[in-house]
């Protein structure tokens, strides 16, 4: 009964081992023939096997073969119309790769052979002309079996740590970037995904007190023609290949020689062992485009199996691709085959591999519909609740460049998004406006920073009912992969893109940084050195205002440190030590570290800055405080005046945590360019403690504070904060 039962079961997409071989399945609707090219021999001249696939049934063509074994090669090869003016272009030259392959090897080559249109040596050519003859299969990618029944090691699904969201730090990082450059870690681990688990990085990251490592893209990627002519590679990785195969080249070498099931165990083991440590593992992951580029790009896969199935197209004659990814392509997903691709492959990295949770790059276009973005969407709904997924950590990246294509704030429960709206708030209070204040400028209201550090009620407030998803759901950052880091945002005015080969032109030019009077680095015996403290005590200001807000904090890699990319705010095809991590600590970045480690002890030891609801702005107790206070630098209330009063630079927050925790935490920040004298919080008989202080260069400066007498001061007191600079006070 169970053979029968087997015998009859509905195809899969992609490649199972069986006992007897495997079972194939592609999905090809508009296909005339698929057939499965078993590879042998050299990686650039293949021998071939060809296996006819049966279908379509429902678009899919399959087929049980017997005798293949795991580690087999393999690719397909899809017949039907080459009608590019309609959309079709079926092209038996050229050897595709499997969606669903768990493991690819080989380098994709870049001459013309990889076109399925005819084009030059300059690789340039009609995209709706002839098709090209000439057999790709010792220029692309092969597919390897990999039988994921009975994986070695244990199962990294098995101890995932489930921190919750109140106390999630995240920590976006390089897989290679990371510990390319770390003495501590073997040379033969470092930038690999085993590097990730050596026992110096996780001390760092514990030390840290971040909760859960997301990685930069991890699927197999390739990179785009035009950054090869220049000599550069796609560093960032936003460019995929496979979703299910973990990109080969950041195995160590072993793993890499051993095949394509080496590699997924290293990974495993890796999730397994950050895990055992305490870590999540979020991955950023790419379902939005595909490493194919518009028409006149590589023909690699679902172009060559469906390009008007799976690809959004116009709807006008010729065919054209509709673009919101700015890439040149974007999946469809009107379409059942692409949810469904991009659910199988979510639920493969969570119960295989046993990873955390997901970064969606790009997350509008998974949610588009013919009628626009829908919070609603299939693909949305479906990785909701799916039992797989249920209780990982969903964020989504809320925008595309598509029409109507931000959308902050509007993404269902329980995803939570990254949050652009405290970045730009951020950035203006501490950096653009005392900028343009320093030339006589106005600057924006305190209110926006205000909103933000509350937790962005107004913009993860609303859903059914209201205010459920809270402030977790905004994922706050002041920097990214993608931008200035945090060093370079107060040293540089404008970007300094130059390596990248664009004349410049690539990257933001809506940075909100401050070069203090001077663009890029000082030296001791420069004229200009007065201004390295001030940026420092930038830094510090910024570091502190992300990890003390309401929300889940994001903290870029290397800004614990004080890392520069030398004014690049682009640096996605820089895979050199202008992206790669230091790890050879001046004394300044030393304290940096110190005052990154001292902020997040903190958060973690304070519930007030951990709140999981929205602020009320009352009692939380009956004849308590209110659980959110705003104040002047005289200690009274704020008013609807001051909200709107664009001078007002100083301000005070009161934040005040439930029982049974009742502690109450203070914030004094103050982004004039002047000393002001600041009349603390009153109200409560128990002294206001100083906690840290951004004119502190080390939080050891606690000490002269002590001495001094202003370690702790009752409400009502009077004290001098400094320019530019924000302090925290905490009640037991």
């Amino acid at each position: 009964m169970a053979e029968t039962t087997e015998r009859h079961r509905p195809p899969r997409l992609g490649v199972h081992v069986t006992g007897t071989g495997v079972d194939v399945a592609v999905l090809a609707p508009h296909a005339t023939a698929v057939e499965l090219c078993l590879l042998d021999g050299p990686l650039d001249a293949p021998a071939e096997r060809r296996v006819p696939l049966a279908g379509p049934r429902l678009g899919v063509w399959s087929a049980s073969v017997p005798g293949v074994r795991a580690g087999q090669r393999y690719g397909f090869r899809a017949h039907g119309a080459w009608e590019p003016g309609y959309g079709l272009r079926y092209n038996p030259a050229k050897l595709l790769v499997d969606p669903y392959a768990r493991g690819l090897v080989g380098e994709l080559g870049y001459g013309p052979e990889t076109y399925g249109h005819v084009v030059g040596d300059d690789l340039t050519g009609d995209p709706y002309g002839p098709a090209d003859d000439r057999d790709s299969a010792g220029h692309v990618p092969h597919g390897v079996v990999v039988d994921t029944r009975a994986l070695p090691g244990p199962d990294p699904a098995a101890n995932r740590p489930w921190t919750p969201w109140s106390r999630t730090v995240v920590y976006e990082a390089h897989t290679k970037g990371l510990t390319r450059l770390h003495p501590d870690v073997p040379e033969e681990l470092r930038g690999t995904y085993a590097g990730l688990a050596h026992p110096a990085v996780v001390d760092h990251l514990l030390g840290l007190g971040v909760t859960a490592l997301e990685l930069l893209p991890v699927h197999a990627f390739t990179s785009e023609p035009h950054l090869v002519a220049k000599g550069l590679t796609n560093y960032w990785g936003y460019s995929t290949l496979g979703f299910f195969a973990p990109h080969a080249a950041y195995a160590t070498a072993a793993a890499r020689a051993a095949g394509p099931a080496a590699v997924l165990d290293e990974v495993r083991a890796t999730v397994h062992a950050l895990h055992e440590a305490g870590l999540e593992v979020l991955l950023d992951v790419v379902y939005n485009h595909t490493c194919e580029g518009g028409l006149p790009g590589q023909h690699l896969s679902w172009r060559g199996l469906d390009n008007a199935y799976y690809y959004s197209h116009d709807g006008a004659v010729p065919a054209t691709l509709v673009d919101v990814t700015g890439t040149g392509n974007s999946l469809d997903f009107r379409r059942d085959g692409v949810v469904g691709m991009t659910l199988d492959s979510l639920r493969y990295w969570a119960d295989v591999v046993g990873v955390d949770g997901f970064r969606f790059d790009l997350a509008v276009t998974l949610g588009r519909s013919p009628e626009g973005f829908r919070p609603d969407h299939a693909t949305l709904v479906a990785a909701a609740t799916d039992p797989s997924l249920a209780g990982l950590k969903l964020v989504a990246e809320p925008w595309d460049v598509g029409p109507g294509g931000w959308r902050t704030g509007q993404f269902p429960a329980p995803f939570a998004e990254w949050n652009d709206r405290f970045r730009n708030a951020v950035r203006s209070f501490w950096l653009a406006d005392p900028g343009r204040a320093a030339h006589g400028l106005p600057g924006h209201r305190v209110r926006d920073l205000a909103t933000r550090l509350s937790g962005s009620v107004d913009l993860f407030g609303s859903g059914t009912p209201p205010l459920q998803r809270g402030p977790r759901a905004s994922v706050n950052y002041v920097t990214a992969h993608d931008g200035f880091t945090m060093a370079d945002l107060v040293a540089y005015d404008h970007k300094h893109n130059a390596a990248n080969g664009e004349q410049n032109r690539d990257g933001s030019d809506d940075n909100r940084s401050w070069n203090h009077g001077v663009e890029g680095p000082v030296q001791q015996d420069s004229p200009a050195v007065d201004v390295a403290p001030l940026r420092r005590r930038s830094v510090r200001n910024l570091f502190a205002t992300l990890v003390l807000a309401a929300g889940t904090p994001m903290v870029t890699a290397g800004d614990e440190t004080g890392r520069t990319q030398r004014g690049n705010n682009n640096a996605y095809c820089q895979d050199n030590e202008l992206s790669w991590v230091r790890w050879d600590l001046s004394p300044w970045r030393a304290d940096q570290l110190a005052t990154a480690r001292h902020l997040l002890l903190l958060r973690r030891e304070h519930a007030a800055l951990r709140t999981e609801t929205f602020y009320t702005g009352r009692p939380r107790v009956e004849g308590g405080p209110p659980d959110l206070g705003w104040y002047g630098a005289d200690g009274v209330a704020f008013d609807h005046a001051r909200w709107h009063d664009a001078s007002v630079r100083t301000f005070q927050m009161l934040r005040v945590a439930p029982p049974p925790d009742d502690d109450q935490v203070l914030l004094v920040v103050n982004g004039a360019l002047d000393a002001v004298e600041v009349t603390l919080v009153d109200g409560h008989p128990a002294p206001w403690t100083l906690a840290w202080d951004s004119v502190w260069e080390h939080p050891s400066e606690v000490s002269t504070a002590a001495i001094s007498g202003g370690l702790h001061l009752p409400g009502g007191s009077t004290t001098t904060v400094e320019p530019l600079s924000m302090r925290v006070y905490v009640r037991p």
